[in-house]
């Protein structure tokens, strides 16, 4: 999508601190972060949201996960503890229409989700 932010990412038309980046993933720090490890994982493909994930991505989306583990571990936030967040559509206040998944931790959350 040309006028998608996260696939300029992957295009490397914007800038970002790539902190992971294989064939099908990317993963960057949040330029708005809301603790002291906050990245945003994506996938390279143009997938809007949850919604939209077909049986064909389900491979790439178990990476995602392994991936988020890894970051998790590199960050060192694996065994204090960590947030995963995947907002999917209007009211769930997704800001950019790329399925992506937050990572956040490296301090107590609190008890409210968002």
């Amino acid at each position: 999508m040309t006028d998608c932010i996260f696939c300029k990412i992957v295009a490397k038309e914007v800038p970002s601190q790539i902190v992971y980046e294989d064939d099908g993933i990317l993963a960057f720090k949040d330029i708005n972060p809301v603790a002291p490890v906050h990245v945003v994982i994506i996938p390279k493909k143009h997938i809007l949201n949850i919604n939209d994930i077909t049986e064909q991505d389900v491979k790439l989306i178990g990476k995602i996960f392994v991936v988020i583990k890894e970051l998790a571990a590199k960050m060192g936030v694996a065994n204090t503890g960590f947030r995963i967040v995947a907002n999917s559509g209007s009211d769930a206040r997704q800001e950019v229409d790329h399925l992506h998944f937050h990572l956040i931790g490296g301090k107590e959350l609190g008890n409210k989700i968002g």
